[in-house]
């Protein structure tokens, strides 16, 4: 059976994962449908532009920027060799969705290296993150600003956790997070833009939360992770990974590229603590964190 040329190109239009295609200076010239819905950039948005151009600005798990130097896709399109790698692409909205890339060469009849062809996947926990949400709403556990659990529910969270602890011996530990100069950036750009640094920070928090942890707004620009089954190692590499991916994230507010920092205060939960001791150490370590120089992750 052959295919016309038409078939093929439904095919990849229809793909469930993103698909795009670049010249061989890293121009875009081909984006598919699920590439505009992954990303939230639309093909008219994107074609013509630069890998490099604060479009995809792709970035590892410690917060460098692969667009700028040699990635993946510039590496394959360098020497020719298929690459598989897990990155973190810029949402449309301002926040980080973690994505599993693919990457090739795109050649002409004689094998010369033309162009290059990344297929990427969304692998954040989109639909357990949906379903919490419906949830959430039904039981008015829901901020209805970020959609991420209330203060009520994140309560109700930490004293189910610290009765589990004494019952059964496990582990969970508390990030608290607080975003930097959140007051100068509502007294500059207007509470509108506020709402949404608070709106993409959460974004960030769930397509990149493990799908037994939960995140929660604690109120204003405060919020909480339920981090279940780490040590104090994982526990901070948890909190500063989620630290890395906020301060590489950015929203267009009215033509201006704003970009966020948070102060993360990450503690075990302990045999003895109370829901109010254990948020009350954790809250004492993010203000550590700020005299610290703000943009940093405090265990203890």
């Amino acid at each position: 059976m052959k295919l016309e040329e038409d078939s093929y190109k439904k095919i990849i239009e229809n793909l469930h994962d993103g698909l795009y295609f670049v010249d061989p200076n890293r121009v875009i010239t081909y984006w598919n449908k699920a590439a505009a819905q992954i990303s939230g950039f639309t093909a008219d948005e994107v074609l013509g532009t630069f890998c490099s151009d604060n479009i995809l600005t792709h970035i590892d798990s410690e917060g460098n920027n692969l667009c700028t130097g040699m990635c993946p896709l510039a590496a394959t399109m360098d020497d020719g060799k298929p690459r598989v790698a897990e990155v973190y692409m810029h949402h449309k909205k301002g926040h980080r969705i973690p994505v599993s890339i693919r990457v090739s060469t795109l050649t002409d009849k004689d094998g010369h290296i033309i162009g290059g062809i990344e297929l990427f996947t969304d692998i954040s926990n989109q639909a357990v993150n949906e379903q919490l949400v419906k949830e959430l709403k039904k039981l008015s556990f829901l901020d209805n600003l970020t959609q991420l659990a209330n203060r009520r529910y994140i309560e109700k969270e930490i004293k189910i956790k610290l009765e589990e602890k004494k019952r059964y011996n496990t582990d969970f530990a508390i990030l608290f997070m607080d975003i930097d100069h959140f007051k100068k950036i509502n007294d500059t750009y207007g509470h509108d833009a506020g709402d949404e640094v608070l709106i993409s920070s959460a974004n960030t928090f769930t397509a990149n939360s493990r799908s037994f942890d939960l995140y929660g707004r604690w109120g204003g620009e405060e919020f909480i992770g339920i981090i279940r089954n780490v040590d104090e190692n994982q526990l901070t590499n948890i909190g500063n990974r989620v630290r890395t991916l906020i301060a590489n994230s950015y929203i267009s507010y009215n033509d201006r590229i704003l970009q966020i920092t948070i102060s993360v205060g990450a503690t075990l939960a302990k045999e003895d603590d109370t829901m109010e001791s254990l948020i009350k150490r954790a809250d004492k370590l993010m203000y550590k964190g700020k005299t610290a120089g703000r943009n940093c992750t405090i265990t203890g």
